[in-house]
């Protein structure tokens, strides 16, 4: 790591992507009161590093594209996510963090890391929208 990536000591606060992979939930369901609670207290207990985020329907609402021929071709759309698998993508948050040390802290205490895997990403400051 060299001393401009985030997650260096030292460094400005950076933003960093956890993103909750898991067993296919569909949130807007009944049943799922007890889940819903525990991401609120999550949500209540880091405040001050959450800077955004959101859970996500299930894949069998996804859509894929792709653009096999390049830049200017004419896109590939099929319903359905891109591979099946038995954790999804189900959600992501976004974590102001001083470090990589902090991220990760953070994302242990997130529900989704009990019960499945949380991938934590620096995000890239130059390509944000």
């Amino acid at each position: 790591m060299n001393a401009s990536e985030p997650g260096r000591k030292g460094t400005p606060m950076a933003l960093y992507i956890a993103l909750t992979y898991n067993n296919e939930v569909d949130w807007s369901q009944p049943g799922f009161e007890e889940g819903l609670r525990e991401y609120t207290a999550f949500e209540e207990a880091h405040a001050t590093v959450l800077k955004g985020g959101h859970a996500l329907y299930p894949t069998s609402t996804a859509t894929t594209v792709r653009v096999p021929g390049g830049k200017g071709a004419e896109p590939v759309v099929s319903d359905g996510p891109y591979a099946e698998t038995k954790e999804v993508l189900t959600g992501y948050l976004l974590l102001e963090c001083a470090d990589l040390d902090e991220a990760i802290a953070i994302a242990a205490k997130i529900p989704a890391a009990w019960y499945g895997t949380v991938e934590v990403r620096p995000v890239h400051p130059s390509l944000g929208v």
